[in-house]
């Protein structure tokens, strides 16, 4: 008996272990690959499918609907197969970016990748160039109901095409362009370790000390990722320098009015509409001003530092388990539909998710859809923090999304960066209100309306802040030329003060924190779509607050209508008028809504 009772514990200890760090929670890739074929093997039959293409060059501008159809029916069954390869090898890559096999491969892949595209720009110009009377009559055909709107973007790209010699030129040195600068910088920072007591731990789990309850905690990780930073911090200066140049120089030769008209472009969303977008949550920067003044009474500081802008106002700093993380998210994701709590046990009992931290592994958290025949994946850094729960939530939002928009198939499976955040932030609010439904305790109530908001503030006034610091650098790198490290730090200050005010005391190291943010480098322009999708995703969640069940059919029909439709369209299915100027300011009203009760909450909580 006693010996069976001293052998327990250790397991016990070893599962709590396990099961705090998600250490067994591995995505199975393999799947991408049908019948144990290769990468290669997938990319031969795209290549073999893509020379029997030929037969169209000099025709597409005047095919009738059924033999676009055709055509627009083999380009797709090319996309399934190169993206099944490419998802296939970046997935690999994305568990291990110092393996140099895997590197290699990345490489190989994008450069096939792009010698399929450089034999198919044809499609694209010679549709471009087709007469609008005969572009007009075949999108009114329903046998091309499943590439319409694809086609009508194309069109809209007209003005900014090159000639097929240019294109093509472009095409084949982008392998060595902008995307090989990209891998780089990942590399560098996937690298990048922080000396937390003693112990070097990957940057992730470095800043996820930032929330810790402790002020000499956060003060001494923050001034570690600083430290951490430093290093490589004129090379990756390079690098952004490098990309920056990149950019205005094809959007120069594409003639784009400014920095982020070809982002605006593909999120099907004009400059003015995104300025107003900008200046709306530049007008209420008040708002997370107010909470962080209020934040500081509540941690006890007469103001706070940077490193305390994400303390925990928990009284305790509890981790969370895998196990107890998943079943609050089904949970969640079950009181609003049983359809996407089946969806999203998939993702956690299938194999879909890959959650621990490993050394060299792609940092922060992502969805890739992969292709319509196949499931998405999930790729998370837990460390068992409350925090996880919530990013969990969010990017299984991702996830429902791209799973019930498969049947749009590839075209129009994905939507514009600007609706791509709406059902990942519809979820973690619909998990932030389930939670607040079970909780009494006023101090536990006001812990988590403190996490909503801060969600909010991070999401939405922070991003924006990030977009300003990204207008400003862009801007400068064509006005003046390459920007110093210093200079890059200044103009990071500057936003981030501009946002947070005199309420937040920005340190010296803190000027260096630009120099991680991957969306700057890879995804030029991306951030402001997450306010676009906070705001949106806010105002849907009070439909679904004002009606109830009722609602909950508009909204699946919404994530199943993929990229099928533009945004405004797809905003009229849950009711939300995005071209109404008035739109924002009704979104920021909610957040500021959230900002009253968690002052509300810290009063009865004893807090203040």
């Amino acid at each position: 008996m006693t010996d069976t009772t001293s052998n327990s514990a250790p397991i016990d200890a070893a599962a709590e272990a396990i099961d705090l760090a998600a250490s067994d929670v591995a995505w199975n890739i393999e799947t991408l690959l049908p019948n144990g074929a290769s990468p290669d093997d997938l990319l031969d039959q795209a290549d073999s499918m893509v020379d029997g293409l030929a037969d169209y060059r000099g025709r597409v501008a005047t095919l009738d609907a059924g033999e676009m159809a055709e055509l627009m029916t083999t380009v797709a069954e090319i996309g399934e197969l190169s993206s099944r390869a490419g998802h296939y090898v970046m997935l690999k890559f994305s568990e291990n970016t110092a393996d140099p096999e895997r590197g290699a491969a990345m490489v190989a892949m994008q450069e096939r990748s792009t010698t399929t595209a450089t034999k198919m720009i044809f499609i694209d110009l010679e549709w471009a160039a087709a007469e609008d009377a005969h572009a007009d009559a075949l999108l009114a055909d329903d046998r091309l109901d499943f590439c319409k709107h694809h086609l009508e973007n194309m069109r809209r790209n007209r003005p900014h095409l090159l000639s097929e010699a240019e294109e093509t030129v472009l095409t084949e040195t982008s392998v060595t362009g902008a995307s090989a600068w990209v891998r780089l910088f990942s590399e560098l920072t996937s690298a990048i370790e922080v000396d937390i007591d003693g112990e070097m731990v990957p940057l992730e789990a470095g800043l996820s000390n930032l929330g810790h309850p402790d002020r000499a905690v956060r003060q001494g990780a923050a001034e570690a990722v600083a430290e951490a930073l430093a290093p490589g911090l004129r090379t990756r200066a390079f690098v952004f320098n490098t990309l920056l140049l990149d950019k205005s120089v094809d959007d120069r030769l594409r003639n784009f009015d400014t920095w982020v008209s070809s982002r605006n472009l593909s999120n099907e969303a004009s400059d003015a509409s995104v300025e107003a977008l900008v200046q709306a949550v530049v007008g209420r920067y008040d708002i997370p001003q107010r909470w962080y003044g209020l934040k500081a009474k509540v941690l006890g500081v007469d103001k706070l530092s940077d490193y305390d802008r994400m303390a925990s106002v928990a009284e305790s700093d509890e981790e969370i388990g895998w196990s107890q993380a998943t079943t609050t998210v089904r949970d969640a994701y079950a009181s609003f539909s049983d359809e996407l709590a089946g969806v999203v046990g998939e993702f956690i009992d299938d194999g879909w998710i890959d959650a621990p931290m490993r050394p060299g592994k792609r940092g922060g958290a992502f969805c890739a859809y992969t292709v319509p025949s196949h499931h998405p994946y999930v790729l998370l850094n837990w460390t068992g923090r409350n925090r996880d729960v919530l990013t969990l939530a969010h990017e299984l939002g991702h996830g429902v999304h791209a799973y019930l928009a498969r049947e749009q198939g590839l075209f129009h499976q994905s939507t514009p960066l600007t609706l791509a955040e709406t059902a990942s932030v519809f979820g973690e609010t619909v998990t932030n209100n389930r939670l607040l439904e079970m909780i009494d305790d006023p101090g536990e109530r006001f812990s988590l309306l403190s996490s909503t908001l801060e969600d909010s503030i991070a999401t939405v006034f922070r991003q924006i802040a990030m977009n300003r610091f990204e207008h400003a650098v862009h801007t400068e790198r064509r006005e003046v030329g390459e920007l110093s490290v210093e200079r890059f730090g200044e103009l990071w200050h500057d936003s981030q003060h501009d946002m947070m005010g005199d309420s937040v005391e920005i340190t010296e190291g803190y000027k260096t924190w630009w120099s991680y943010i991957p969306h700057f480098m890879g995804t030029p322009g991306y951030v402001y779509a997450y306010a676009y999708g906070q705001l949106l995703a806010l105002s849907v969640y009070a439909r679904y607050e004002a009606e109830g069940d009722a609602f909950v059919p508009a909204y699946l029909d919404m994530l199943r209508a993929g990229g099928s439709r533009s945004p405004e369209e797809l905003g009229k299915i849950v009711d939300c008028d995005l071209a109404d100027p008035g739109f924002w300011d009704a979104g920021l009203a909610i957040v500021e809504g959230q900002l009253t009760k968690a002052e509300e909450a810290a009063k009865t909580a004893g807090r203040l």
